[in-house]
């Protein structure tokens, strides 16, 4: 569990090279924002969080399923990750912040996923 990380991997890095390639710019998880944003939009109140679709529990996604084994220790684990995620997000929106959360899974489809950021960017979503 300690060589796990929780930055800069790989879905992160390749969300973060199609942003940048699409002439955003952004901050890196910024401590002072709750559940320190993967990438955060400053000027446009905006955070992106990009989560692995078994760490976060993406329900229906192949990748999202639960271990076989001990899962006394993975199902408590695994819906804490997800009831934080709900948490940092409704406080970022108090905050006045709008959030987006990029799966894992949805990083293989890249002109949806470009498609997803723009709107995102751009609309008042």
């Amino acid at each position: 569990m300690s060589r796990i990380r929780d930055r800069d991997t790989r879905p992160e890095l390749a969300v973060r090279r199609l942003v940048y390639g699409m002439g955003y710019r952004y901050r890196l998880h910024r401590k002072d924002l709750p559940g320190r944003p993967d990438l955060a939009f400053i000027s446009r109140r905006k955070a992106l969080f990009v989560h692995g679709c078994f760490w976060h529990r993406h329900l229906g996604c192949a990748l999202g399923r639960l271990p076989k084994s001990r899962l006394e220790f993975w199902i408590p684990k695994l819906e804490r990750n997800q009831l934080r995620d709900l948490e940092n997000q409704e406080r970022l929106q108090q905050m006045g912040w709008k959030c987006l959360v990029v799966w894992e899974c949805e990083i293989k489809d890249e002109a949806a996923l470009k498609m997803k950021v723009v709107e995102f960017l751009t609309g008042d979503v």
